[in-house]
């Protein structure tokens, strides 16, 4: 598959970050409020990490700790109400949507397919962010399409209708549409949601591969402890709007820690690769 694009920059001044970091959250915070006049409904505390090209970054912690919302902000879909989140440099809430949607590839828990559509179609909708339409697709989105597949291993899928592919098999082709952006940065939530084992390791492991061989910048909210030490450069652990901890997975994985945020017996030990492994403990 081809790199990323590199689309124009947009006008105005960049943000000074050191050259080898991609995205930058500094002090990012959000508040949900159904009135205006009423207290807060849910406080995203300040918190900040950086990323480089070619990372992943993992954000854990239960429900309600604010892991989509930071998502969101990251996306540029949200503002935050007091710091910024930069992507090369430039504040991703304020780059044009055309612009955004080039150089961040959103996927969401559910993809909900709104019309029947063969494998390859959907995979040509992560086109229309460079203008193209599935209708009036060219040789070289025709191409890129091709690659996204193969680059996840479905390419056997291109013909196959949405409706009757497997779980895994989805993810993957769901995957493919995000990498046809051609992007900068991949935000993924919950993509093992409603996986079986082997199709986590799988996805976690085709994520690994691509971001290293591409140079993508990855950031994945998830549940899954252990995957996540396995395959993550950086967690980020939350807990009810707070940022506990960030760090590689062998200095955020401390055993009392985990318990206080997920309110759960676990074991935590270091493989031979040097990752940590969680395990579940019976309450007994």
């Amino acid at each position: 598959m081809s790199s990323p694009a590199r689309t124009p920059q947009p006008s105005g001044d960049a943000h000074r970050a050191p050259s080898d970091v991609r995205l930058s959250v500094e002090q990012a915070s959000y508040a949900y409020s159904p009135n205006p006049s009423q207290a807060p409904s849910f406080t995203l505390e300040a918190l900040s990490f950086q990323a480089k090209p070619g990372e992943i970054v993992a954000i854990l912690g239960p429900n309600a700790s604010g892991k989509s919302t930071l998502l969101q902000l990251i996306s540029g879909a949200l503002q935050p109400l007091s710091g910024r989140i930069f992507l090369n440099g430039f504040e991703t809430h304020s780059l044009p949507p055309k612009t955004r949607a080039q150089r961040i590839a959103f996927v969401q828990q559910e993809s909900k397919l709104l019309f029947p559509s063969r494998v390859w179609e959907f995979v040509m909708h992560g086109r229309h962010a460079h203008g193209r339409g599935v209708r009036f697709e060219t040789g070289s989105d025709v191409l890129i399409v091709k690659n996204a597949l193969a680059q996840v291993g479905a390419e056997h899928l291109s013909d196959r209708w949405m409706n009757k592919i497997s779980g895994g098999e989805k993810q993957r082709v769901i995957l493919a549409r995000a990498l046809a952006q051609q992007p900068l940065l991949l935000l993924l939530d919950e993509p093992t949601l409603h996986l079986d084992i082997g199709a986590q390791v799988d996805l976690l492991e085709t994520l690994r591969r691509l971001a290293a061989a591409n140079r993508y910048t990855v950031v994945v909210v998830t549940h899954e402890l252990s995957l996540a030490g396995e395959y993550a450069d950086q967690i980020v652990l939350m807990q009810k709007g707070k940022c506990l901890r960030v760090g590689p997975p062998a200095s955020v994985y401390q055993r009392d820690l985990l318990e206080q945020v997920f309110q759960a017996p676990l074991s935590v030990e270091m493989t031979s690769s040097g990752r940590p492994r969680v395990t579940l403990l019976s309450k007994d």
